[in-house]
């Protein structure tokens, strides 16, 4: 399968933006490398409260059958950790390198 690239902006609950990305550093990024993702960068926007980060897949599987994976995982149940508890909107883009 050809590589796949998502954009990923997270708007984040106001006073949580920092245990977000803790949690996201500490749990989510582990988990998503092992399971073949590359992470390609992370930032935080303190200004409008969004974290922002670059997520890709280049394996046998596409982007979304490996991130089906990803959320079936007894090691993502584990977490406990509900996206809606810490983000207030997402917007995922997959893009492509031109540069």
């Amino acid at each position: 399968m050809p590589r796949t690239t998502q954009l990923r902006t997270y708007t984040v609950r106001d006073g949580l933006l920092d245990e977000w990305v803790e949690r996201w550093r500490e749990e989510i990024v582990p988990l998503r490398l092992e399971l073949g993702f590359t992470i390609g960068g992370a930032w935080v926007d303190r200004e409008r409260n969004q974290f922002v980060w670059l997520i890709s897949y280049d394996g046998p599987e596409t982007f979304a059958d490996r991130n089906a994976m990803y959320w079936a995982s007894p090691a993502r149940e584990a977490m406990n950790l509900a996206p809606d508890d810490y983000l207030l909107h997402t917007d995922d883009r997959t893009v492509e390198v031109q540069y």
